[in-house]
Parts: structure tokens; C-alpha cells; sequence
């Protein structure tokens, strides 16, 4: 940067951020920041960096002027040094924690305080930088707030979506091919034609059907789902038609079918593909004559009930096969739905995402964040098991973050993958020098900040304390514990 020879004349005591190429990609969205540095150039050069990433910024010289900002206007960001006249950073660190809790916080700082800043990190700042750092150093947790907040504004938009709909409606999806299928489902409701929905397994082929009896006259009737695949071939048609007492071995009572209980309203045969031809030719019977014979019995009994079929299965292919009556295929597939994968429709994950998390969050707390890399996750994965596999994995991770952010370690591992959390495979490839000097880095900050003591972090890590001390002193993280830590050790 042009600012380097005169910056390189200063008291060195006085930290600046120092140059560098900048590497890292733009930010999801635009931020509001806030930098405040009582050291003008300092603060003009933090403001330059963020302006040219299209993020809006406000300066502030000092802690009090700094105050006044934040009781006025709300801020994503706040860049704070950590000594400033009158109100120091740390203070305006735990107002902003009251006062905006929405506002993630860097701090900077200079050798001096850095054990302060540690502590704040773990009081909630997101991180804190220590003087001198270069572009990179800055705009990589810039970026990271950035990307959690364009998680955070998608689920909060797929909220609102979800809170926008008629009560009563189950299918989550504003892709257009869900609109397309919404409106599908809205003309078959008006009918009373048998309706057949395929899709792959997961795709939510009982809840199409339910919506199709929620939305149409019979709303105020039954509706019954019975899987045929549940039931051996001796049992399915006493469980569909009903039994007189003695009908057969353990018919100890009367019992009325599934045709009965969904008279006046609608009846799902789920895995219609899976019914016996036996059974295939007493139901293409039943949708004839509109009347059930209970098993024992040869008195035909009326019902009202109309007929919605679902399979996984191509009943074109299993008619060819001789499996599958093709008089019933063309009885029941008057109306057709076909559901589509979730693979194909990536763009409902948000919506399905807001609407999981407040179905499995404990009533009376609010549903949880999720991390960008947990985000990036969750779209990338083709889930075979569709909307189904995706509702029990986000069971899975509200359990495991009992009741925290969402991580990537919380997904199970089919979803979760060879990911880095905060490094996605997609991003532009650095010099292998500077990737492993950045891991280095975060590595022995995690060992630092979660150990005691800086000997119990050197054991840890399997390495001296006096190796450890170099390797801080090179990362300019050196004095991350207590002063009695701080010097060198003994050779």
C-alpha cells in the first residue's frame, strides 16, 4: 500500500496494520461496519479495506464519539481498537453486547493487551487482531460475519415465507417447480377423481395428499393412510375391507376396514405398487361398485371415499412386468402428481431449513443459527432420502448442539463430508506457505486459548514450551497468557 514507507518511520509501539495482497474473495452481502481508532490513518486504512469489499462504513475517533454512534444507528460490524481515549474498547465491546447483540465485534490490539482480548472472545467477540496485520488477516473474519449473516437474513426470509402461508398447508417449497405443483394440488382438491403421486422415496408423498383432502369439499372428513407394503398378503384385505367375527384364525370380533373409516372423506393407499393381485382385483371391485364386502361376509356395503394412490414405483413398468392390473392402473390413475427430488429443487433448503429448526426446537426458545460451512453442507449433499433424510439429519443437529449454532460437526457424516469449517473447498487457492502458516496460527490460538496454561498448551501439542513460545513470537501472538507466561523459557 502507498502508506508503507511513511508508516514504516512511526514509533514502532504505535501498531498499524500493515500491507499485503489481498486474496480473499468478496463477502456474501454488504456490511454496516463501524471502525473506531483514535489513530486517523489507521482508521482511514481499515475504512479503505472494507469500503473497496462494498461493505458501508461509519469512522468514529474515539469511544465516546463511538457511544453516541451505536445509540443512533445498528451496525452488522464494529472494528474496535482496544485502547481509545475515555471509553476503551472493551467497555464499547460489553455496551454493544447489551445494547446491540446482533453486532459482531473485532477487536485490535497490541501485544500489551492481547490476554484481554482473549477473555472478550470467549465473552462473545467473534475475534480480535493483533498489530500489525496485513488485508487478509482483516478481511477474513469480515467475510466470515458477512457469510453468517447472509445464512441468518435466508432463514430468516424462508420464516417469514413459511409464517406467510394459509394455515393447514404442509408442503414446504417456493421453487417454481413447488409453485407449479401448489397449484397442481389446488386443482386436483376440487375433484373427487382418484389422484396417483410418485415420487422417490422422502419426497412427502402423504403430506400432497393430505393437502389435496385439505383443500377440497371433503376437508371436513376423514382421511387414512394405509400403507399396502405394512401388511402380508393375508392380512391386507381384512385390514382395507374389515372382517366379520370368525372370518378367519383370530378374527375374534367384528372389525370395520380402512374403506369404512375414510367414508365421507379420503383414503391414501401408500406403495400401491406393493399390492397383491388378489387384492388389486377386490379394489378395482370396491372403485366399481363403490361398495366394500367385509371379509365373511357377502353383504355389500356403501362408501363414499375417494381414492388418492402413492408409490415410489413405475406402475407403467410393473403393468408391463404382469405385476400391476392394468384395468386398475387406468381406475386409479385418472389424476396424476409427480413430486420431485429435493436434489432437483436445492433452492427450498432454506425454506425446509426454517421450517425443521422451528418444528424440532423446544417450545419457548428461539430456533438456533447455522455456520456457513454447516450451510454449505447442507446444499451441497444430493440426499437420496429427499425431504425426509433432511428433516432427521436437522433433528440430529439441534440435539447435538443442544440448542447452540448449528455446526458442521453436528451433521451426520454422509452430509458433513471432508469439509474444512470456514475454508470451503471452493475457495481461491493461496501459496501452500501462506494456507499452512494460516493453519498454524488458528491451530496454536485453539491450544492457547483452551488450555490453562501456556506449558499444559506446549503439552498438548506435543512440542517444547520454548518451541511454543517461538512459534507465537513468529505468528505475533506471543503473550496470549498471563505476564508470568510471557517470557522465553530456559534452554
Amino acid at each position: 500500500m502507498s502508506d508503507n514507507a511513511r508508516r514504516g518511520e512511526r514509533d514502532e509501539q504505535r501498531s498499524k496494520p500493515a500491507s499485503g495482497t489481498r486474496s480473499v474473495s468478496s463477502s456474501p452481502v454488504a456490511l454496516t461496519a463501524l471502525v473506531v481508532d483514535d489513530d486517523d490513518d489507521v482508521r482511514a486504512e481499515i475504512a479503505s479495506l472494507l469500503s473497496d469489499e462494498g461493505h458501508a462504513v461509519t469512522e468514529a475517533a474515539n469511544g465516546a464519539e463511538a457511544m453516541a454512534m451505536v445509540e443512533t444507528n445498528r451496525f452488522d460490524i464494529a472494528i474496535l481498537d482496544v485502547r481509545l481515549p475515555d471509553i476503551d474498547g472493551l467497555t464499547l465491546f460489553r455496551h454493544l453486547q447489551r445494547a446491540t447483540p446482533g453486532t459482531a465485534v473485532i477487536l485490535m490490539t497490541g501485544h500489551a493487551t492481547i490476554y484481554d482480548a482473549v477473555a472478550t472472545v470467549r465473552e462473545g467477540a467473534c475475534d480480535y487482531l493483533t498489530k500489525p496485520f496485513d488485508a487478509d488477516t482483516l478481511i477474513r473474519p469480515v467475510n466470515r460475519v458477512a457469510e453468517r449473516l447472509t445464512v441468518r437474513r435466508e432463514l430468516e426470509k424462508a420464516r417469514g415465507e413459511i409464517l406467510s402461508r394459509p394455515v393447514g398447508e404442509m408442503l414446504i417449497g417456493f421453487t417454481p417447480v413447488m409453485v407449479k405443483l401448489d397449484a397442481r394440488l389446488d386443482v386436483l382438491a376440487q375433484s373427487n377423481a382418484s389422484v396417483v403421486i410418485t415420487g422417490e422415496s422422502g419426497t412427502g408423498k402423504e403430506l400432497a395428499a393430505k393437502t389435496i383432502h385439505n383443500r377440497g369439499p371433503r376437508k371436513n372428513g376423514p382421511f387414512v393412510a394405509v400403507s399396502c407394503a405394512a401388511f402380508p398378503e393375508t392380512l391386507l384385505e381384512a385390514e382395507l375391507f374389515g372382517h366379520e367375527r370368525g372370518a378367519f384364525t383370530g378374527a375374534a370380533k367384528k372389525r370395520d376396514g380402512r374403506f369404512k373409516a375414510a367414508d365421507g372423506g379420503t383414503l391414501l393407499l401408500d406403495e400401491i405398487g406393493e399390492i397383491p393381485i388378489a387384492a388389486q382385483i377386490r379394489l378395482l371391485r370396491v372403485l366399481q361398485e363403490r361398495a366394500i364386502e367385509p371379509l365373511g361376509s357377502n353383504r355389500a356395503v356403501p362408501v363414499d371415499v375417494r381414492i388418492i394412490a402413492a408409490t415410489h414405483c413405475n406402475l407403467k413398468e410393473l403393468v408391463a412386468q404382469g405385476r400391476f392390473r392394468e384395468d386398475l392402473f387406468f381406475r386409479l390413475n385418472v389424476l396424476e402428481v409427480v413430486l420431485p427430488p429435493l436434489r432437483e429443487r436445492k433452492a427450498d433448503i432454506a425454506p425446509l431449513l426454517a421450517h425443521f429448526l422451528a418444528l424440532f426446537t423446544p417450545k419457548g426458545n428461539l430456533p438456533p443459527g447455522v455456520t456457513p460451512a454447516a450451510w454449505a453442507a447442507l446444499i451441497d449433499y444430493p440426499y437420496p432420502g429427499n425431504v425426509r433424510e433432511f428433516a432427521h439429519a436437522i433433528e440430529r443437529a439441534l440435539v447435538l448442539s443442544r440448542g447452540g449454532e448449528i455446526a458442521v460437526e453436528h451433521l451426520p457424516i454422509e452430509i458433513a463430508g471432508p469439509r474444512v469449517v470456514d475454508n470451503p473447498l471452493d475457495a481461491p487457492l493461496r501459496k501452500l506457505s501462506t494456507a499452512s502458516g494460516e493453519f498454524e496460527r488458528d491451530y496454536l490460538l485453539r491450544a492457547v486459548r483452551m488450555a490453562p496454561t501456556r506449558s499444559r498448551a506446549a503439552e498438548i501439542l506435543g512440542i517444547s514450551r520454548k518451541t511454543l513460545w517461538e512459534k507465537l513470537q513468529k505468528h505475533g501472538i506471543s503473550g496470549t497468557k498471563p505476564d508470568r507466561e510471557r517470557d522465553p523459557p530456559e534452554e
